[in-house]
C-alpha cells in the first residue's frame, strides 16, 4: 500500500523512518529546513532502542508538490495545524483512502470526519517520546512506539485496517486495531494531557514527575480526574490508568518533556486549548468537578465561555 505521513516531527518522522527502513512505500510531508535536510541527507534517528542511524533516501515533499494518491494517510500535525491539512487531504485522496489521525487531542477523528465526508477517518493515538533535535534529525527518548486506531462505528470497519497494522508491526512499530477506540484514545489522553498540564504548571520533566512529592501527586490527581470525566461520559477504562501511566513514565528518559511544554517555552503556538482547557469545558458539560485541572487552566488564563 502507498502511505502518506503528514507532518515529519517526532511522531511522523519516526513513522516515516521506520516504515521506509522496512521497505514500505511511504512519503512524509515536511517543510522548510527540515524538509531540505531530509531530501539531502535522509532522516537521522537517535534512538534508545536501535541506537543512532540514518534512513536514506526518504521520500519527502511539501504539500504543494506532492502529487500521488495514497491508500493510507497518517496525520501527525499539532492540533492547531489540523485544519490546514484538510484541503490538501481532499486534493490527494482517492475514494478508498483511509485517514488515521494520531494527534494528542482527543476526538480529532470525529472532527476530521465531518470535514472529510465520504472518506473513512478513524480515531487514533500514538505512544512515543520523540522530537526534532535539529533539521533532519529525530530524537527518541524511550523504547515505546505504538499506534492504536479504530473506527467509531463497527459498520465502518474495513479489512484494510488489519493490513495497516501488519505493515506497522513489520516496521518495528506496534500497530493495534482497537475494538473500542473511544476508550483507547481517551486512555492515551489520560497520560499525555496530565503530563502536559503537570509539566507546564511546574516547568518540569519526566524525571521530576517520577519522584515522590508534589509534582507526582499532581500528575496522579490529574489522571484520576480524567478517569472521573470518562465515567461521566460513559467510558470505562479496562486498566488502572494511574498504574499504567506511571509504568509508561518509568520507561522514558528523565529529561523527557511534552511537545506542548516545549512549544510554550519557545513562544510558539501550543496545544494547551485541546490538552487542558477542553478538559475543563468537558467537566462543566458533564457536571464533573475537576479542581486540579481548573487550577492549572486558571494559571494559563483560561476563561470559560
Amino acid at each position: 500500500m502507498k502511505y502518506l505521513v503528514i507532518g515529519a516531527g517526532g511522531t511522523g518522522g519516526s513513522i516515516g523512518a521506520f516504515m521506509t527502513e522496512a521497505g514500505k512505500d511511504v512519503t512524509v510531508i515536511a517543510r522548510g529546513k527540515h524538509l531540505e535536510a531530509i531530501i539531502k541527507n535522509g532522516l537521522k534517528m537517535e534512538t534508545t532502542r536501535k541506537g543512532n542511524y540514518v534512513v536514506f533516501p526518504v521520500k519527502a515533499w511539501d504539500m504543494d508538490h506532492y502529487d500521488e494518491r495514497p491508500d493510507v494517510i497518517f496525520v501527525c500535525v499539532k492540533g492547531y495545524s489540523l485544519e490546514d491539512t484538510i484541503p490538501f487531504i481532499r486534493r490527494v485522496v482517492h475514494k478508498d483512502t483511509v485517514v488515521i489521525p494520531v494527534l494528542n487531542i482527543y476526538g480529532t477523528g470525529g472532527r476530521m470526519q465531518e470535514m472529510l465526508p465520504g472518506l473513512l477517518v478513524t480515531d487514533g493515538c500514538i505512544y512515543i517520546a520523540a522530537e526534532i533535535k535539529e533539521p533532519g534529525t529525530i530524537l527518541q527518548k524511550g523504547d515505546i512506539f505504538k499506534v492504536v486506531y479504530g473506527v467509531r462505528k463497527q459498520e465502518e470497519y474495513r479489512p484494510v485496517l488489519e493490513l495497516v497494522a501488519a505493515d506497522l508491526n513489520d516496521s518495528g512499530i506496534t500497530g493495534i486495531v482497537s475494538d473500542n477506540i473511544r476508550r483507547d484514545a481517551l486512555r492515551k489522553f489520560s497520560y499525555v494531557s496530565p503530563m502536559a498540564a503537570c509539566g507546564a504548571y511546574y516547568d518540569t520533566d519526566a524525571g521530576a514527575t517520577r519522584k515522590e512529592g508534589k509534582v507526582r501527586d499532581t500528575f496522579i490527581a490529574l489522571m484520576r480526574e480524567i478517569d472521573t470525566l470518562a465515567k461521566a461520559a460513559g467510558i470505562y477504562f479496562d486498566v488502572d490508568i494511574v498504574a499504567t501511566n506511571l509504568e509508561i513514565l518509568s520507561t522514558l528518559s528523565p529529561t523527557t518533556t511534552t511537545s506542548m511544554q516545549r512549544d510554550l517555552k519557545q513562544g510558539k503556538n501550543s496545544e494547551m486549548d485541546g490538552l487542558i482547557f477542553e478538559v475543563v469545558r468537558l467537566g462543566r458539560r458533564y457536571g464533573v468537578k475537576l479542581p486540579v485541572y481548573e487550577m492549572i487552566a486558571g494559571k494559563f488564563g483560561f476563561i470559560c465561555d
